[in-house]
């Protein structure tokens, strides 16, 4: 049985990502599921903590026609401006913005910004949030998520199958709050948020798979 979550949420909004782990990358698949590389590129851009601590994409293992923009800075006031600025660009796909930890400049007045910038242009921003506490904040919905292990193969039991997420949605403007397992369909590029009740059969069909 699968219970899949609804939204009304719109494509092109703010959304806030925090790990379950400071070096857990289960949230940057979660943001990447969700994001359509037809639209256009992905702008990345990541403070020089995050890129220390949790290291940096490989582009190479990205799908045929998913561009990615990597901008490298030094603070958190870069990340956070230079993500204002793509999410001004309608021609990019999407705005992933890492940050490590709470740093004071990340307020409640930098999120508004980003969240209406990214309104009032259609352009989706996800920012990644590491060894971070959840504070006030304008983010329309924020999520923590974690790794679990990954659906057994089809056809190779000793390989990974697609990826599982534990996702808790804690809180949002347009939906109910709630925990669910996340399953990524590589092929088709769809994510599926099913009802927490199919998390023990996810963990027993995926022991010994990586997630």
């Amino acid at each position: 049985m699968r219970a899949r979550a609804s939204s009304g949420r719109p494509a092109a909004t703010l959304s806030e990502v925090f790990a379950d782990s400071a070096a857990d990358a289960a949230p940057t698949g979660f943001a990447l599921a969700q994001l359509e590389p037809a639209r256009g590129p992905l702008l990345w851009v990541s403070d020089r903590v995050t890129r220390k601590e949790a290291g940096i994409p490989y582009l190479s293992g990205f799908p045929a026609g998913f561009e990615v923009i990597r901008v490298d800075v030094a603070r958190p006031v870069d990340v956070l401006w230079a993500a204002e600025q793509g999410l001004g660009c309608p021609s990019l796909g999407g705005v992933m913005a890492e940050i490590w930890g709470d740093p004071p400049v990340l307020d409640f007045t930098a999120t508004k910004r980003l969240a209406l910038r990214a309104e009032t242009h259609g352009v989706a921003c996800w920012l990644m949030r590491r060894a971070a506490t959840p504070a006030l904040g304008a983010a329309r919905e924020r999520w923590r998520v974690g790794a679990l292990p990954s659906g057994r193969h089809p056809w190779d039991a000793r390989a990974p199958g697609q990826p599982h997420w534990r996702v808790e949605l804690f809180r949002s403007r347009y939906r109910a709050p709630g925990t669910w397992v996340a399953r990524y369909d590589r092929a088709a590029h769809r994510l599926e948020l099913e009802h927490p009740m199919a998390l023990r059969g996810t963990e027993a069909a995926g022991a010994g798979a990586g997630g």
